[in-house]
């Protein structure tokens, strides 16, 4: 018997920069409010404030 939750099962958001769905990971877990983007990536590319 698999343990665990599927994929599809898990909180989902939308990236603040790109668009992309992107899912829960563990490493969130304790910050999964505070998340906006889906990568490092994203988050630098990020528009600047002023």
């Amino acid at each position: 018997m698999p343990r665990g939750v599927k994929k599809i099962d898990l909180p989902q958001k939308t990236c603040a920069t790109c668009g992309k769905p992107f899912v829960w990971r563990k490493k969130w877990e304790k910050v999964w409010a505070e998340v906006r983007y889906c990568s490092e990536r994203c988050k630098g590319d990020r528009p600047k404030r002023r």
